[in-house]
């Protein structure tokens, strides 16, 4: 006889909400600090405890359900459409929960793209609302034409009071919303198929393509985030539990803020916002807060360990600094290490349609290995994280071999993978093929397991018969003490079909030409066997900037644009 459980949705069927993450701090830590929030113009700080980010969190969902008039969605369909305008504060964090709490979608808006791709983003999403902060309300009112069809209602949020003189309507302001409302919120036992989010892709191949994430997958990522970063085996760069004090630098509208909404919700830390980042505010709040992690690009960390004033902050409270978005230069690693004693660089790997997906830790069987060593292995892009399943094929679709030197496109399947672009069908059809994710991103792997990847695809410099891998050239040049940051792209060439350019920041103060940086690749490169000759470049142009994307990595896309005016100011190799 087959015995049903009386209440299976609280047992065997149990939903994996988002909800769980923000009830667990707000049970054990009520009255602790967890939210900090610094204005990054005013100085002005914001100190919330959970049961007051809670309360907060609760009127605020009461408001989309009742006065904004927000419906939820069921299982594998949408809900309303709700879309933030904002940077890293409490009210974004409060609408992380508060939207996918009561069964909407969450669409954080990458406010860094092109007018044209956010109105697109929007439009695409048929956002229903949109809360917007104040420093974008001239943004919006620049789009406000283009989008009034589709977006219904609009609150405005701010530090200070009162409302903009604005032809946009109907306005309501964030603050007032949550007073009418109760704190009291009855979050419903939604599916855990039901979808909490939307986020959308940098558009750096097209228009930005949008993925929808449900609560199960964004649950369980979390959860495998975490065990993942608890089975690292180096000491120096495992600093889990409650004490944690992570500072949020990724924008939240980036994959998730790589994730730290959730992370540090579910883990009780006490989660810093810097509102915008600003090296000056980063330095301030690590030393005033007692900030013990972050997350950033390798762009960032460059320009925290270029700023003048860095000795004047106490920075010893930092421990550890996760670098994605973008490979992690060794050069870049070793100068910050230098520099900011006591704390550990290491490298990880994610996109939109995967998640966090390979983490760069130590493992058991290597922590006796020598420093340097050490080094490059926490460069390399990682290992997979547990609950991903990977693999590196050729064109042909076979296992590339554990060579360090062959190189195939990664693949990926997990839990939280995506499953469709939004409303495109036919791009999703192009990703997703034999039952896998292709990520377009090419890689190897060494005889340990660890892959690092080697270019996207679209990167690739084509020279002759031969791929000439940029990033193995970037990570190469940021190993020379006068070099920041460096950037190559293929230029055209009537005999080879490509060559390799090299776009060059110094450091602050170095006075290194061209012939030196060349000398440096050849010393270093060319006679230790790292490169071959041929792969040098053929220019060399040395940049105050290098043009980035809109979460810090090298705009390739407008590089190759502006190629023929970095061209004419480019120096000539041979």
């Amino acid at each position: 006889m087959v015995v049903e459980p009386l209440y299976p949705e609280f047992s065997t069927n149990y939903n994996l909400l988002l909800t769980a993450f923000m009830k667990r701090p707000v049970g054990i830590y009520p009255d602790d600090i967890g939210v900090v929030y610094r204005n990054p113009t005013s100085g002005r700080y914001f100190r919330l405890t959970w049961r007051e980010w809670y309360r907060r969190t609760g009127r605020l969902s009461n408001a989309l359900t009742g006065l904004l008039a927000i419906h939820p969605g069921k299982s594998h369909q949408p809900g309303d459409r709700v879309g933030t305008m904002a940077l890293n504060h409490h009210r974004h964090l409060e609408l992380y929960y508060a939207v996918t709490g009561c069964g909407a979608v969450l669409h954080p808006i990458n406010i860094r793209l092109s007018l044209d791709h956010i109105v697109h983003t929007i439009n695409h999403s048929q956002d229903k609302i949109l809360f917007v902060d104040d420093v974008f309300w001239p943004l919006l009112e620049s789009i406000y034409d283009r989008i009034k069809n589709t977006v219904e209602k609009f609150v405005y949020m701010s530090d200070q009071p009162g409302f903009p003189e604005s032809r946009i309507e109907p306005v309501y302001e964030y603050e007032s919303l949550l007073q009418g409302q109760s704190a009291e919120m009855d979050w419903p036992n939604l599916h855990e198929d039901t979808y909490a989010t939307l986020c959308f892709t940098t558009g750096t191949t097209g228009l930005p393509k949008g993925v929808m994430f449900t609560h199960r997958q964004l649950y369980l990522q979390t959860l495998h985030i975490i065990v993942g970063d608890s089975f690292a085996s180096d000491p120096s760069s495992l600093h889990l539990g409650e004490a944690e004090v992570p500072i949020l630098i990724t924008p939240m509208y980036h994959m998730h803020g790589w994730f730290f909404p959730f992370i540090s919700v579910f883990s009780a830390n006490k989660i810093v916002l810097p509102g915008a980042f600003t090296v000056e505010g980063f330095c301030e709040l690590v030393e005033t807060e007692k900030v013990t992690s972050a997350a950033v690009v390798p762009t960032i960390l460059a320009m925290i360990i270029e700023y003048q004033n860095l000795h004047k902050y106490d920075l010893s409270s930092l421990k550890t600094l996760g670098v994605g978005g973008g490979a992690l230069p060794l050069g870049l690693k070793m100068k910050a290490e230098k520099i900011i004693p006591g704390f550990n660089a290491t490298s990880g790997y994610g996109s939109t349609e995967s998640g966090r997906a390979l983490r760069a830790f130590v493992k058991k069987t290597a922590l006796n290995w020598p420093e340097k060593k050490l080094n490059e292995i926490q460069v390399k892009t990682g290992l997979p994280v547990p609950g991903v399943e990977l693999r590196i094929v050729d064109e042909k679709g076979n296992p590339i071999p554990r060579d360090n030197e062959t190189l195939g496109e990664i693949l990926i399947r997990s839990p939280w993978v995506m499953g469709q672009y939004f409303n495109e069908s036919e791009k999703t059809a192009e990703v997703w093929r034999d039952a896998w994710l292709h990520t377009g991103d090419v890689a190897k792997v060494d005889q340990e397991g660890y892959v690092t990847i080697a270019d996207r695809k679209s990167d690739m410099i084509r020279s002759g018969a031969e791929m000439v891998p940029a990033i193995l050239l970037e990570n190469l040049t940021t190993t020379a003490e006068f070099i920041l940051e460096a950037a190559y792209v293929g230029i055209p060439d009537e005999k080879w079909g490509q060559r390799p350019m090299a776009i060059v920041s110094l450091v602050p103060g170095a006075k290194e030409n061209e012939k030196d940086i060349l000398n440096y690749l050849k010393t270093e490169g060319v006679e230790k066997g790292k490169i071959t000759n041929w792969m040098l470049p053929d220019y060399i142009l040395i940049s105050s900037q290098i043009p980035k994307t809109s979460v810090g990595k090298y705009d390739k896309v407008t590089i190759k644009k502006q190629l023929p005016e970095l061209l004419s100011r480019a120096k000539k190799t041979n």
